[in-house]
């Protein structure tokens, strides 16, 4: 693990992640992350997810192709086009 950085949690609950982090993990304004609590007391910040799980089922739905080719896709038939 690297080099331990401080932040002081503010009375709103928010703290601030050093730009190092960031910087490392990617973090950037507007990012969502997830908070698990380890076995030990500490804290586990994860950038959330942004693939929807259902993707893994039905793969990423096109919204530029109509209904009938997400059918025809569904049932294993290629786009005839």
């Amino acid at each position: 693990m690297g080099k331990s950085l401080r932040s002081t949690v503010t009375e709103k609950g928010q703290v601030t992640i050093p730009k190092t982090v960031r910087d490392r993990l990617g973090i950037e304004p507007g990012e969502v992350l997830e908070f698990e609590e380890g076995t030990a007391g500490q804290v586990v910040a994860r950038k959330a997810s942004t693939r929807d799980p259902i993707d893994d089922v039905y793969g990423v739905i096109d919204l530029d192709k109509s209904t009938d080719e997400f059918v025809r896709r569904l049932r294993g038939k290629a786009d005839a086009t």
